[in-house]
């Protein structure tokens, strides 16, 4: 079973010979006339649980033994595209979109059936100007689809792909699109869709609990949050343990800021039981508390400040189970270089639901 129907959407063909789409002609021809004429635009093949994809390229000049490949997509007819002034192929109007969005740590190949996905060139934190794709999607003709800003993208993985809608999009609105992105590269200093780097960072790492630092239980916590860090190119330089009490918590947490370690990590100890001391602690070593609690689950519990400008996480329980949590949020954020505020916390619940 094949489909071939893709390729020419929005022709609009009417069997008559010819579809004027602007100022743009589609001259339609018999399949087995065309030998020698050149494709108006890609043509795709579906080959359900198996295959799908371009068969012939925008471009292609047919050839004698075309004719039975595109007999098999149902290609009876095909058509010739003589392009009108003002009028854009789907293909073009679709790189130029790409040209203007694309900022650092971003390539983009060909257009292939009027898309261009643009992707990451190294592990970073996706920096997606929201108001410049609404603002390109509201001109119609035109798709813009992206994954969510401050998301981690792995190298080689697509951050936006751009998308004409008819085959023949008018020059008017890509150009417009163009000039949205360019008032934001000016108005911002930065391009509207970048990738940002993350930086090795060396943290201490403070687990508590009587239990663990009694040796009554052995220590889960460390290896999670080491896994995490290594994950994202940094790294757990030195890990101590303190029993439930504030005095101890706060003392072994000057101790990490006086070592010069990056950030500062205390593990456990988070919830409102009794001899959950972690939270006063951080605060009683002077820890400029941002927010205990954030509207996410799991991690509602997570503490989050800066003590000497240094970035301190309280880490709850969840942190070290759970795939994904306010820690997997926020910890990217921190290794590029962003300065959390509460704004950013309270950010979180809208899509904060990960259970």
């Amino acid at each position: 079973m094949t489909d071939g129907a893709e390729g020419s959407r929005g022709s609009g063909g009417s069997g008559d010979g010819a579809v004027r789409i602007g100022n743009t002609l589609l001259r339609e021809v018999k399949t087995e006339d065309a030998v020698g004429l050149t494709l108006a635009h890609d043509l795709t093949q579906i080959v359900p649980g198996q295959f799908k994809g371009r068969l012939f390229r925008k471009g292609h000049r047919v050839a004698e033994e075309d004719i039975p490949k595109l007999k098999d997509i149902g290609k009876e007819h095909l058509y010739v595209l003589e392009l009108g002034d003002g009028d854009l192929h789907e293909d073009d109007a679709a790189l130029r979109l790409a040209v203007a969005l694309a900022g650092d740590n971003l390539t983009y190949g060909e257009p292939h059936e009027g898309k261009v996905a643009l992707k990451s060139t190294i592990t970073g934190l996706a920096a997606i100007a929201r108001p410049v794709v609404d603002g390109i999607n509201a001109l119609g003709d035109i798709a813009l689809a992206t994954v969510l800003n401050h998301r981690v993208v792995r190298e080689g993985e697509a951050i936006a792909a751009t998308r004409a809608i008819p085959l023949i999009v008018p020059e008017a609105k890509v150009a417009e699109a163009e000039r949205i992105a360019a008032d934001y590269r000016e108005r911002e200093g930065a391009a509207p869709m970048a990738v940002r780097p993350m930086r090795r960072l060396r943290a201490g790492l403070l687990t508590t609990g009587s239990e663990v630092f009694s040796g009554r239980i052995e220590d889960k916590f460390g290896p999670a949050v080491v896994r995490k860090l290594a994950d994202y190119g940094s790294e757990v330089a030195e890990q101590r343990f303190a029993p439930d009490d504030r005095e101890t918590i706060a003392w072994h947490i000057h101790y990490f800021l006086e070592r010069g370690y990056d950030m500062i990590l205390v593990t456990g100890g988070m919830s409102v039981d009794p001899d959950d001391r972690t939270p006063g602690a951080i605060a009683d070593a002077g820890t400029d508390i941002v927010s205990y609690g954030t509207p996410m689950l799991p991690g509602s519990m997570l503490l989050f400040g800066y003590l000497r400008g240094v970035p301190v996480f309280g880490l709850p329980g969840c942190v070290m189970h759970d795939p994904y949590t306010s820690f997997d949020v926020l910890l990217p954020r921190v290794l590029a270089g962003d300065t959390i505020v509460r704004e950013d916390i309270v950010s979180m619940g809208y899509g904060g639901l990960h259970r």
